[in-house]
């Protein structure tokens, strides 16, 4: 009993002694954690929020990779924020967390300009910049609009369609949302560019939810709701895959022609192989660089062009010849 109580007082001891030392050790982690923080921040000028419309979208990872280069150039701190998968809410919200961080700058979309204009009027009190980038907000307090003209996207699209086929047409619009106002634009610019065709009809409109599975999904209502349908446009960058992966189940994709948007990996894989047509070229990565210069000049105090619309093209299969290496990231400044 005597030794037993020896061992635990030692063990008691022993304990007593210890935790002083890794108490110690941990916060001397913390300390060097803390400063090496303050001294990363010390190098930095500014500090700027690129909010996507979501965070693991490729289309928004290309404007998110142009936003970061632009970075490294200006000694801008880049955070990349927003919801994992589209959600106006959380957007929100991670603009306004943004606000509540007293970042200097804000590059976000204007899905909903009666919503935004309450935060974009919020930020600027504060001394916030703020720049749209793919949509605008249009009556808001944003300083500067860096993206594509979306009205003008759509009406390119229909003139594509117009001069690619022959005979009546049925066309099948998968829009990525019907709410927001930059896929409004791409659809009531096409429908103005084929509206004088009287061989073109609109047989339908479906919602993909900016996914490839949610065009799929579109896609097979449209051809279960249309029996004549003979053409598809896709609004969203992943509609023209989810497009060909319904077609492929009802007849070769090849009888349907399929107008997509955006230039991703798959969409010009699905070009090359002759199973979409033609696809509406965005210069995302672009965007994101042009759109950090713009917070920078701003930030100096520097006057901005209200509207910095960035090219707009359609691309067919004997375009991927023509220095395709860089298209699918835009034109890099």
């Amino acid at each position: 009993m005597v030794k037993l109580s020896k061992l635990i007082g030692m063990g008691a001891f022993l304990i007593f002694c210890l935790v002083p030392v890794i108490f110690l050790c941990l916060l001397g982690q913390d300390l060097f954690k803390i400063e090496s923080a303050f001294e990363e921040a010390s190098t930095y000028q500014y500090h700027f929020v690129l909010v996507p419309e979501e965070l693991d979208n490729e289309y928004w990872q290309l404007v998110q990779k142009g936003a970061a280069d632009a970075a490294a150039v200006h000694r801008v701190y880049l955070e990349y924020l927003g919801p994992k998968q589209a959600d106006l809410d959380d957007h929100l919200k991670t603009i306004d967390m943004a606000i509540a961080g007293h970042v200097d700058g804000i590059m976000t979309q204007g899905l909903d300009a009666k919503k935004y204009k309450p935060l974009f009027q919020k930020a600027r009190e504060k001394g916030i910049d703020i720049v749209t980038v793919d949509t605008d907000a249009e009556g808001s307090k944003r300083q500067v609009y860096v993206g594509t003209d979306n009205y003008y996207s759509g009406f390119i699209a229909g003139q594509a369609l117009i001069a690619d086929t022959k005979g009546e047409q049925y066309v099948g619009i998968v829009t990525g949302r019907l709410d927001v106002i930059h896929q409004k634009l791409r659809v009531q610019g096409f429908q103005d560019a084929v509206s004088a065709e009287k061989r073109i009809h609109i047989a339908g409109i479906e919602e993909s939810a900016i996914t490839k599975s949610g065009a799929s999904g579109a896609a097979y209502k449209l051809l279960n709701d249309h029996a004549k349908l003979t053409a598809f446009y896709g609004t969203s960058a992943l509609d023209g895959v989810g497009i060909i992966q319904a077609t492929a189940q009802y007849r070769s994709a090849a009888d349907f022609y399929v107008l997509a948007f955006d230039t991703l990996p798959d969409t010009i894989q699905a070009l090359d192989e002759g199973k979409i047509d033609a696809v509406v070229v965005q210069h995302p990565y672009e965007m994101g660089y042009q759109a950090v210069e713009s917070l920078v000049r701003l930030q100096k105090g520097e006057k901005e062009e209200p509207l910095q619309h960035t090219g707009t093209s359609v691309m067919r299969r004997e375009d991927l010849s023509l220095n395709q290496t860089e298209r699918p990231q835009g034109v890099q400044p």
